[in-house]
């Protein structure tokens, strides 16, 4: 029944959870769990003068589900807001009054829901199909490159309390699945936006929605948080049905989206823990990147399989006295990439935390669908062992400094931080090869054979970087392979970004769409950068900007055919304050002559946001 509670909740009807319990303390909080890091004792922490700058919802989220995660784990939901309050300077409660009230109209009339069909138009988890292509066919798309042109918004739906959006929208009979970064997963009525329900998970949801059959009837909607756990939930209802951690490690989480297939979910883990270095007397790193597969069912865990293979072990002291560990890192940031025919499922790595970086960082690694067991792994960066000590002053949001003991949890090599964020994809080329597509932030495009992963061909599309190169998801039709390109620290607007079609046989170039310039004016935080997955229709490919805009281009030429500017301000139809920011991470998810996207994304000082867009084609 939480879901329900949640609803009454957002309408100003529930009473507090807490209430009769005394708030804890917000300062004696901060003494005993913080203070010892931001009372100027460290360089490169905000002081208490810089997170008093912040409101309190947005040091909540950062301690619930961003860079803090790790360290406010340990405290009680009443703690962490009540240091968020302490810190931010805002009023003891602010964070414990209800959400903002949806009027009567929010929710959909009873009888509006449709049967389910899973044979129907969708598109159910992250890349449409087990290969993640991103492609979606004329038929279920409903529109084609002749009425592109005619999109225009429909709806928009704000999400209260967020600066960031969250997960990329699934569309399942009828219904927007898509979740937030404070742990609210909506379903929503795909052609109005009314709400169909409410379910509140323990913290963030970043990973896609999959959506199955269920066991003795009815249908299951499966995601993962930033707590590494796993949730089922009823699709109609959104009772839930199970949840199951994944992962015990303290900076564990979950971004990639579960695939599903014949009753299993196979689930991606990744980490912040490159993040909790930033502290010199961390002892880093003991986390390391891994696949589950859980029965569908009842969450049951089947298999449970560690990129790196080798168990981390002590290595050296660091100048702060702190003990180092590894080999560690390789975060499996993507959804899974699954092939049933070879019984292989493929995914991609990040890079690792401690030297010397291992093998398996870095690279494309292939298991058996059945038991887990790594058949092959194609590392394509050797010695990227990398950590947030490694930069000073690079990225926005983090403070600089010279002191040498910031540096204690950097390895010796401080690679690049060239990570897999992106899910291969497994396609048929045009001449009737099977290849694994592979594209890594060092701004390489790889093709792999997949039996084996063998380096078919590989074409640099920029210069990579830190957030720079490909991110976050291309796409294929099987003929060429649509990138878009981020570098968003290593150049400034107007420079970066663009997108680039190569060949899926060879890796040939067929064009690139540079950046389009002038669209930031004096908007704080814009950037032309695209790290946002892309998303393919025949003779269409969407892409999104940290400048706001989503564009649609002539799959041929490049040429934008169709461009709309998400960062400003919306009327939605649940009432909540809602505004566009840049898009990042997700990609728009197309069904039934719509398009749906989610804007906003502050991390990094970047355009924050809070809204669901939904566009029609006109008829």
């Amino acid at each position: 029944m939480r879901h329900v509670m949640l609803i009454l909740v957002m309408s100003g009807w529930a009473a507090s959870a807490s209430a009769g319990q005394p708030a804890p303390d917000g300062a004696q909080v901060y003494t005993a769990t913080c203070a010892r890091c931001h009372d100027d004792t460290l360089p490169r922490m905000p002081n208490l003068d810089a997170l008093r700058e912040r409101s309190a919802q947005q040091i909540q989220t950062a301690i619930t589900s961003g860079v803090m995660r790790q360290f406010g784990g340990s405290l009680s939901a009443a703690e962490r807001r009540a240091v968020a309050e302490f810190l931010s300077g805002d009023p003891s409660g602010t964070l414990d009054a209800p959400l903002p009230p949806l009027p009567a109209g929010a929710y959909c009339d009873a009888g509006v829901a449709r049967p389910v069909d899973l044979g129907a138009p969708a598109w159910n988890g992250w890349g449409v199909d087990l290969n993640n292509r991103r492609f979606q066919t004329t038929a279920a798309a409903g529109m084609t490159a002749d009425n592109v042109r005619g999109l225009s918004l429909k709806w928009a739906f704000g999400f209260p309390g967020v600066t960031d959006t969250g997960s990329q929208t699934t569309l399942v009979a009828g219904r927007a699945l898509v979740g937030t970064r404070n742990g609210l997963v909506y379903a929503l009525d795909a052609a109005t936006g009314c709400v169909h329900w409410v379910h509140e998970a323990p913290t963030s949801v970043r990973s896609a929605i999959s959506v199955g059959p269920a066991d003795g009837g009815g249908h299951t909607a499966y995601f993962g948080d930033g707590f590494a756990s796993v949730h089922a939930v009823d699709l109609m209802t959104g009772e839930l049905r199970w949840t199951t951690g994944v992962d015990d490690h303290e900076a564990s989480q979950i971004t990639g989206a579960p695939a599903l297939h014949e009753g299993r979910l196979y689930v991606p883990v990744a980490s912040l823990e490159e993040v909790s270095a930033a502290d010199p007397r961390y002892e880093c790193c003991t986390f390391r990147g891994s696949v589950v597969a859980l029965d569908a069912a009842t969450g049951e865990r089947l298999w449970k399989t560690f990129v790196i293979r080798e168990a981390p072990v002590r290595t050296r002291t660091n100048a702060a006295g702190a003990q180092n560990w590894g080999p560690s890192g390789a975060g499996v940031w993507s959804a899974p990439t699954l092939d049933p025919g070879r019984n292989l499922l493929y995914v991609a790595t990040g890079d690792a935390y401690s030297d010397p970086a291992a093998p398996e960082s870095d690279a494309i690694v292939a298991m058996t669908m059945d038991t887990g067991e790594i058949q092959w792994v194609r590392q394509t960066t050797p010695g990227d062992a990398f950590t947030v000590a490694c930069v000073s002053g690079v990225i926005p949001g983090l403070p600089s400094g010279d002191n040498p003991i910031m540096r204690a949890n950097c390895p010796e090599s401080a690679g690049p931080d060239f990570d897999y964020g992106s899910a291969p994809i497994l396609i048929t080329g045009s001449d009737g090869r099977d290849l694994v597509l592979a594209g890594q932030k060092s701004g390489v495009m790889y093709g792999m054979r997949p039996d084996d992963g063998e380096i078919v061909w590989e074409t640099r599309v920029s210069d990579g970087g830190l957030i720079g190169g490909i991110e976050w998801g291309f796409a294929t039709d099987g003929e060429q392979v649509f990138v878009s390109i981020s570098d968003a620290i290593e150049k400034a607007p107007g420079e970066a970004g663009g997108v680039t079609a190569l060949r899926v046989d060879d890796g040939e170039l067929v064009w690139h769409a540079p950046p389009v310039q002038d669209t930031c004016g004096n908007r704080e935080g814009c950037h032309t950068a695209q790290p946002a997955a892309v998303t393919l229709i025949p003779g269409v490919v969407f892409a999104g900007s940290l400048d706001g805009h989503l564009r649609a281009h002539d799959v041929d030429t490049g040429r934008i055919i169709w461009d709309f500017d998400t960062a400003r301000q919306f009327r939605t139809v649940n009432g909540v304050e809602a505004r566009g920011g840049a898009l990042n991470g997700p990609g728009p998810t197309i069904v039934d002559g719509m398009l749906y996207v989610v804007s906003g994304y502050s991390a990094f000082g970047f355009m924050p946001g809070n809204v669901l867009l939904a566009f029609a084609v006109e008829e």
